[in-house]
């Protein structure tokens, strides 16, 4: 991955290519009403984004919470260009936002820099996120909130059953913890922050779940699982952990599900909230 700085080991599932990118803009505003739902950051001024990547989240940031500054960090510099060049399209948000290279495990910033901070879908990449927490919590005031979004991948349900969809997202998990990652790490979010040294830890476990009663958005989002699915292929079956059969009948499956007059689709996430005293 040569967007990253030397000697760091970023095993990032997803890639950077242009359409993981547009992908991550679709995710965001897919997502946002269930993300944001309950997420308030009253008084606060100066918010740190980890694992800012494209920005998508940081517009939608900037967007619900007027008095916000957000400073944005990521590892790798494809993002980052990529995240400047979308907000900067945006006039409204100019000087509001600053993004900076940086190791979530080793933050450039002074004690006491943020009074609010901000994670989504950061820790299930990382190989130590309790070090991750740790630095959050040393460059935020006494008294500021952090909002951790996580995964928990074994709540997937697709139906009917598609036993290729099932092949590949086990293997998609297993790649994932195999490189250093943790895509079950929602479960575990009030451990590691009560761990990380934060008080007035709450978890909230977030869902979509769509069946007939919103037959638009169940295809919408079977759509969108697809894109998420397919932007770990070549990865995975470079790794030999899956076929391109495999790939392929996940593929037919999907299509076979968006026509089904019955499908079920349900994935849970874990939304922590904690404090720094």
């Amino acid at each position: 991955m040569s967007d990253l700085p030397p000697g760091i080991d970023f095993p990032y599932l997803h890639g950077f290519s242009p359409t993981e990118q547009a992908r991550l803009v679709r995710q965001a505003r897919l997502a946002e009403s269930t993300i944001f739902r309950n997420i308030d950051y009253p008084g606060a001024k100066r918010l740190l984004e980890v694992g800012s990547g494209v920005g998508a989240q940081t517009e939608i940031l900037l967007r619900r919470f007027p008095d916000l500054h957000v400073t944005g960090v990521d590892l790798s510099t494809a993002q980052l260009d990529a995240a400047r060049a979308r907000l900067g399209q945006l006039p409204w948000l100019q000087d509001r936002y600053d993004f900076q290279q940086a190791d979530a495990t080793d933050l450039p910033f002074e004690p006491r820099s943020f009074d609010a901070a901000y994670l989504c879908w950061v820790l299930e990449h990382v190989p130590k996120p309790a070090r991750v927490l740790s630095e959050v919590r040393r460059v935020l005031a006494p008294g500021a909130p952090v909002y951790v979004t996580e995964v928990m991948n074994a709540s997937f349900v697709l139906d009917p059953y598609s036993p290729n969809v099932w092949r590949y997202w086990m293997a998609f998990n297993d790649f994932q913890y195999d490189s250093g990652g943790d895509p079950f790490i929602g479960a575990k979010l009030g451990n590691l922050l009560l761990a990380g040294g934060f008080r007035d830890v709450s978890t909230e476990v977030k869902t979509f779940h769509f069946d007939n009663r919103e037959p638009a958005l169940r295809k919408t989002m079977i759509a969108f699982w697809e894109e998420l699915l397919l932007s770990a292929a070549d990865q995975l079956i470079e790794a030999g952990c899956v076929t391109a059969e495999v790939v392929d009948g996940m593929r037919r499956e999907i299509a076979q599900v968006q026509t089904d007059p019955d499908a079920v689709f349900f994935y849970a996430f874990m939304q922590a909230r904690a404090t720094v005293y």
